[in-house]
């Protein structure tokens, strides 16, 4: 039998390989939600900026444009897969550094940072009160924490309208919607040392394309790709139901969900 700790190692490598293999739709979809949160973070010419769950590096290069030649952009990551095309895509950006860790233990020097910030890379720390704590440890008195989590389950046409074709609503796990209630966040980020603690409700229409898009990334990540991935051999029972459905409800050569999600901020006491 696996041990609790080598089951969650074995889902993140399974996860990070299917964000690798549709890294450019996924980037596509989550991009206009990942730059609302980085509109209130609002780093200036010059920061140093952390990037919590970098993953394959859309990011890094968005956060690059704003910090200019003079800043500096880090980004860490669990996943080797995805790390190493966030390697390809920023090799002629000499600002940005990658790391691979998990960030929950990252070993920055204490009060080096101007800002840290994550696009859907916070919700699945094993400690997120180490986690957060150690962000905390890493921001410079006054600096800025930004992300975007999910809202609740529901919310998220995004993932309900697929899951629902696909019949499978009662598999669908919590862990993606982990920071779906602001209280807990808000006691959260409070414990470990935060102040100005901020919840924007933010909306938007997100697409990935057309259907055969839209196909790929759902049965490979989100909720229902979750499921997939848990068991494989589901993938040719759903995958027909969903295209029926897709077919029916959407212009089939744009396929677009609506997202709903937090935008959390946050600042450390200092000036």
């Amino acid at each position: 039998m696996c041990s609790s700790s080598s089951q969650h190692d074995l889902a993140l490598t399974r996860h990070a390989a299917s964000l690798a293999s549709v890294y450019w739709l996924v980037d596509r979809q989550l991009s206009p939600l990942g730059l609302r949160a980085m509109d209130v973070l609002d780093p200036g010419q010059g920061d140093t900026v952390l990037d919590v769950g970098c993953g394959a590096g859309q990011t890094l290069t968005q956060f690059s444009e704003r910090v200019g030649t003079n800043g500096r952009v880090i980004g860490v990551d669990i996943a080797p897969a995805l790390l190493s095309i966030a390697q390809e895509r920023c090799k002629n950006d000499p600002c940005i550094e990658l790391i691979q860790a998990d960030a929950q233990v990252l070993d920055l020097r204490t009060a080096s940072l101007d800002g840290i910030y994550s696009r859907f890379g916070v919700m699945g720390f094993a400690n997120p009160t180490a986690a957060f704590g150690n962000f905390r440890r890493l921001l410079r008195p006054g600096g800025r924490l930004a992300f975007c989590c999910w809202r609740t389950f529901e919310e998220n046409e995004l993932d309900y309208f697929p899951v629902e074709a696909a019949g499978r609503i009662h598999d669908v796990r919590e862990s993606p919607f982990s920071f779906s209630d602001p209280n807990t966040v808000r006691v959260l980020l409070e414990n470990t040392g935060f102040t100005q603690i901020a919840f924007e409700a933010f909306d938007a229409n997100v697409s990935c394309g057309d259907l055969n898009a839209t196909v790929e990334v759902v049965l490979s990540v989100g909720a229902l790709g979750q499921i997939v991935r848990e068991k494989a051999s589901l993938r040719s029972e759903i995958e027909p139901l969903l295209r029926k459905a897709l077919a029916a409800r959407f212009d089939t050569a744009n396929v677009e969900f609506k997202a709903a999600v937090w935008i959390v901020s946050a600042r450390t006491a200092g000036p």
